[in-house]
Order: C-alpha cells, then structure tokens, then sequence
C-alpha cells in the first residue's frame, strides 16, 4: 500500500502551495498539488478605468515586480489599438532583463540552491581547497583562502549560536546532498554575495519606473521622459548609471552564477538529469521585441509550443483564438454558470468561488472532488510546462543561433545528453542559461535606447487613444509576456469605457494547477511521478523538483473577508 506524505506548505516560495504525494517501495506513485489560498484580483478589476489595471495587477505578486503591469498595459493596448513608441518597446525590455537577471539569480541561490547545498557541511571546508577550487572555475576576485575562511567564521557562528537565522529549517545532512564541504563554502559565500547583488540591479526599475518593487508602468508608453540635459528626466547621467548596473550583472552571471551552476550540476548529473521531466508539451508566449510588440517574429524569445518533446517542430499560439487556451475548473474551488467542463477561453472567464473542501485544519485533500483554488488551463486540452525550460526549448527548436550555442555549450561542458534537459537539472540549468542570455542582450537594447537618443528620437509616449471619447463602446484584448517563471497573459474586456472582465492566466497556474476533466496531471504532480524518496520524513527531493519551477503562488492567494480584514498568514521558510 501506498504511503501518503504531506508537505504543507512549500517553502521558499512566493505565496502558499502543499503537495501530497503517495510513495510506494521509496518512489513517488502519484501526487496531488494544491494552491490553498484565493486570489479574485478579477473580482476587484471590474468596473474600473482599464489604464488603471496594471497598478491593481502589478500588486498580485512582490516577486514578479513588474510583469504583471506589462501584460496589463499590454492587454490594454491591444485592445484600443495602441503602438507604443521604440523607445517605450526597449525601456519595457530593459526592465524586463532587469526583473530576470536579478529573480533567476535570487532563485538559484536563496530559493532553490539550498536543494543542492549542505550549509552546515562547509563547516568542514578548507578554505585553501575552496579557493582553489573557486579559481578553477571561475575569475571572480573574491576568491582568496582569507576570504572563505572568513565566510566559515560566519557560518559557524549562526550554528554556534544555535539559530540558523536564514539557513534554518533545512535538510542538512541528508544523504541526498552531494557536494564535497568545499563547493559548500563556495556557494555559500556566493549566496551571501548575491544578497548584496540582487538590490544593485533593480536600481533599474527606481530610473525607469520611479521604484521597486511595483514600479510604474503608463498604457501608451513609459512614466519616463528623456532629456540628457535635464536632472529631472532621464538624463546623461541616470543613463550612464544603468550601462554601469548591467555591466555588472553581466559580470556577476558571467563569472559567478554560471560557473556555480555548471560545479554544481556535475555533482547530480548521473540522476537529477533524468527525474523530474514530467510532461512533454512546453508553451512559451515569448518576449523582448526588437521592431514592435506587434512583430512577433523579432521577439528575442520566440513564441510557440513544442508537443511531445519533437524539437524539430514549433506549433504557432493564438491567445484571441477562443478554443485555443481554456481554464477548466473540474478540481477547483469555483463554479461556471454553464458548467461546461471543457473550460472557458479568458475573454468570457468567470471568477465564481465556491469553496467546497474541508475545514482547516485537515489530513488530507480530497482530491477525488475539487482541491485547489487554482483553475486548469489548458492548450487545445492538453496541459503545458511553462517557464525557463520552455523558452530554451521554443528558441532551440525555432533554430536561434544564440539558444543552440548556450544550450550545446552546456550539454559539452558537462557531458550529458540533451534528453537531459527534461529533467528537474535540466530546468534548473535553463533558468541559469537563459540569464545568461538575458544579461548579453541587456547590453544590446541599451546601446540601442543610446543609438534612438543620439538619432534625435526621445518620444516615449504616444497620446493617441489615451481619452476615454476615443474609445468605441466596446473592446476587447490580450496581454502576452514571459514572467520568470513562464507564459503569462492578460485578457480584458472594455465596455463603456470600463472594465467588463478582466481574466489573468499565470505561470505556476498552468504548471501547479490540479488535474483537468479527462483526470490529466498538470506539469508539478507530473513532474513528481517516478521520484525516489529517501526519507519520508525528511522529502527534500519533493523540494528539488517543485523548487525547480521556481513556484510563485501569490498570484492565487490573497485572503481578505467581507470586511476587507486580514484572515491568516502561514510563516514560511
């Protein structure tokens, strides 16, 4: 018989998700992932002005700070037939590789490398073995026997003290962990290095947008004016401060997180490269337009949809095509006035809760009914992975030169196959490649913004079709992005100059969501199916593959009653 295992919630990530998983002879049989909070942001859209959507939306999450605002202004823009100027096309871009460089790089080390690092194990470094090994792989300057040995002195006395402080409630010691104690200082200390990181790169988001997180988004173009000369707009100065903060993230990736990325992964190749794979179908929206959001034949990430792993064919997305993408809600705490078990296209969407599930606190899901606040969407029926994995492999098999060389590069370096890919590793590793490739054309869309300037071309708002009388009595569009973690769309309808509906399908909805009508799993409880356990106890495995999509559940739980007063909150690790 079948052991069922709980893990309520996950941590390490945005928002709240439990996974149950049923273990048989130390392997997982079948797994259950449920979103057990509400989001209804949908509920609190309708009837207001559509250019004011993307400050609600943008609040969905604290994590994906910005690409809910760009769906937003986008679906806005599609539906009242709005072209932005270049300008606001590369400054929406510039964010956009801001936003990812920096939510890759605190995912691998502050979310999921703990999956991969025994912390408490670099006690056991020595630090002139860690340096050397430091310096194999990489140029980074902080690489000296001192500087490690002051890294351990540190660790040593959070255990000392005997609170982890930020490294508590881990697995340490788990016969899962691979990596010798000198990898352990290193990513350790490259840990510590990326916390002072990350907050120098979102410095891109204060010059464009005015702040971060959330920072401001405009439907017509950018919140920001450009004038060289001027200390209130973006000037030579502000401008030279960005060249300056993407330089150094490209430093950082370049000679920090992919040389870590790569050490690491040589540990757990022989098996983390083959679990984990889970579905075979893999969608990406694309992003990062180079002549116009409209040609979407010059986005960086190509959009398309590869089923059953064939490489050799990308299959076209049409997101206003209403049999295309559906929501089903079979497994989900809602309801649909028709009941229509094939789902509903985002555009007629509907928001109806209807909780019918045990009280907390409870044992155990009752999965064979409804069990998740998260709808089920779906790609003409079939369900899709989403996320770094699926732009890698939409860009590898579109034929672009840049993903086929970072791709082959990393395949070489560690010397697997690249079936390896479809593998809890293999999304790991694409994240960290895709930054890589993400931090190179953030050079690029800045020399091109410098290139428009010095042209004469400084227009960053277009003011067409900004007023209301403008307007015909009723629109219709859609928003499609790439979130750090995967294809995310906003539909709106627009009726007498108001929101009518408004629907957001996101990232961890297509790949946490729970089974579809036909009993179908969705890319987290596929993933978890074959995965050897250890210890049930202690199922830092379930951690290494969920991690590996890197779970961003705000975006479906907010819990407010009727009265607007805070319910509950679960601290999480």
């Amino acid at each position: 018989m079948a052991q069922r295992i709980v893990v309520d919630p996950i941590t390490r990530i945005e928002g709240h998700l439990r996974i149950e998983a049923e273990i048989k002879d130390g392997v997982i049989v079948d797994a259950y992932s449920s979103g057990t909070m509400v989001r209804g942001i949908e509920l609190i859209l309708k009837g207001r002005d559509p250019r004011d959507a993307w400050a609600f939306t943008e609040r969905v999450c604290g994590v994906c700070t910005t690409v809910h605002a760009l769906a937003s202004v986008r679906t806005v823009e599609n539906a009242l037939g709005i072209t932005v100027p270049p300008n606001a096309d590369v400054i929406r871009n510039l964010m956009f590789c801001a936003q990812y460089m920096q939510d890759h790089v605190v995912h691998f080390y502050h979310l999921h490398a703990l999956d991969w690092v025994d912390v408490v194990s670099a006690l056991q470094a020595d630090p002139a073995a860690t340096s050397q090994l430091a310096q194999s792989i990489s140029s980074w300057p902080n690489s000296s026997p001192g500087y490690f040995s002051d890294v351990q002195k540190r660790i040593k006395k959070f255990v000392d003290s005997g609170q982890l402080g930020i490294f508590a409630n881990g697995y340490w010691g788990h016969p899962g962990y691979k990596l010798p104690a000198e990898a352990n200082l290193m990513a350790v200390a490259h840990y510590l290095e990326a916390l002072e990181w990350q907050k120098e790169i979102v410095k891109v988001h204060t010059i464009f947008g005015g702040k971060n997180p959330h920072p401001n988004y405009l439907v017509g173009g950018v919140p920001c004016a450009i004038n060289i000369d001027d200390s209130n707009a973006l000037n030579a100065e502000r401008l030279a401060y960005v060249g300056t903060l993407f330089d150094q993230a490209y430093d950082f990736i370049e000679q920090v997180y992919i040389p870590d990325l790569l050490a690491i992964a040589s540990f757990y190749k022989s098996d983390w490269g083959a679990i984990g794979g889970g579905l075979s179908n893999y969608m990406a929206y694309g992003d990062l337009p180079t002549n116009g959001y409209a040609d979407v034949g010059s986005f960086k990430f190509p959009r398309g949809i590869i089923m059953n792993r064939n490489l050799n064919e990308v299959i076209p997305i049409d997101g206003t095509d209403p049999e295309q993408i559906k929501e089903q809600i079979a497994h989900s705490w809602y309801d649909y006035s028709d009941n229509d078990p094939s789902g509903k296209h985002p555009w007629n969407g509907e928001t109806n809760l209807n909780y019918t599930g045990p009280r907390p606190p409870y044992e155990y899901l009752d999965v064979d009914n409804k069990y998740s606040w998260l709808k089920t969407p779906r790609w003409n029926g079939h369900p899709m992975e989403v996320g770094p994995l699926s732009r890698m492999l939409v860009g590898y098999a579109s034929g672009k030169d840049e993903f086929k060389e970072v791709i082959t590069y990393a395949l070489q370096k560690l010397d697997v196959p690249v079936t390896a890919l479809f593998s809890t590793l293999g999304r790991t590793a694409a994240r960290g490649l895709e930054t890589k490739l993400v931090a190179g054309w953030s050079r690029e869309f800045y020399q091109q913004l410098l290139a428009n300037i010095k042209n004469g071309d400084t227009r960053t708002f277009v003011a067409d079709k900004w007023k209301p009388e403008t307007w015909p009595s009723e629109a219709q569009g859609v928003g499609m992005t790439e979130a750090p973690r995967g294809a995310l769309a906003h539909w709106i309808k627009i009726k007498d100059k108001l929101i009518d509906n408004y629907q957001l399908v996101v990232p961890s909805t297509w790949n946490a969501s729970p089974r579809d009508a036909n009993g179908n799993r969705s890319a987290y409880e596929a993933s978890l199916i074959g995965t050897p356990i250890a210890d049930p106890e202690n199922p830092l495995e379930i951690l290494r593959t969920i991690h590996s999509f890197d779970p961003c559940l705000a975006c479906a739980v907010h819990l407010y009653d009727h009265n607007g007063k805070y319910v509950h909150q679960i601290q999480t690790f």
